[in-house]
């Protein structure tokens, strides 16, 4: 049985998922996941520990700001953390920046991100081992031939899209190179 220890924005020690249970079933259940309604508790919960696993791993060097204590475990809350448009050198009557995510808290596209990597967890590995990409595969009258300059693991678009604006420019990026 796992230990779910969900962060709610205050540095919560020993937090491993951003999302709490009852969070992510009505996340779910309001898009109509029948996948996610049919786990049981527990494998929901290692689901929400593992997708948050896997944001630190691909996310973390990419987070806008900075995160608030330097023992924390995971990566929000966050101070720092501007989004578009942002008027520099702004200040409104209260002395904050116009588009500041709160430091004491885990933004709601953060928690919904990893309600939708638990659900694709519970049917797959998120990083799972790299091995060489097949450049040609015939099986009898079938030829197969990958693309090789495609990428070797999943991208998770709509998550990535998703955090877009809590993520610094940069990062996770290729380009391909042709010679004329």
């Amino acid at each position: 049985m796992t230990t779910l220890v969900v962060e709610d924005g205050s540095v919560v020690p020993g937090a491993n998922a951003y999302l709490s249970l009852a969070d992510a079933d009505a996340y779910h259940a309001l898009r109509g996941n029948a996948a996610w309604d049919a786990l049981d508790d527990d494998t929901k919960e290692a689901a929400l520990i593992k997708a948050t696993d896997y944001m630190i791993q691909m996310y973390r060097p990419r987070w806008k700001g900075s995160r608030m204590d330097q023992n924390q475990v995971l990566d929000w809350p966050r101070g720092y953390v501007y989004l578009q448009p942002f008027i520099k050198g702004a200040l409104f009557p209260f002395g904050t920046f116009p588009f500041m995510v709160p430091n004491d808290v885990v933004p709601d596209l953060v928690k919904n991100a990893c309600a939708e990597l638990a659900l694709r967890v519970s049917a797959f590995d998120l990083l799972p081992d790299l091995t060489q990409g097949v450049e040609r595969e015939t099986i009898g009258p079938i030829t197969v031939q990958y693309d090789k300059y495609s990428p070797q693991r999943r991208r998770y678009s709509a998550v990535d899209a998703m955090l877009a604006e809590f993520l610094s420019p940069g990062g996770d990026v290729s380009t391909r190179l042709v010679r004329t």
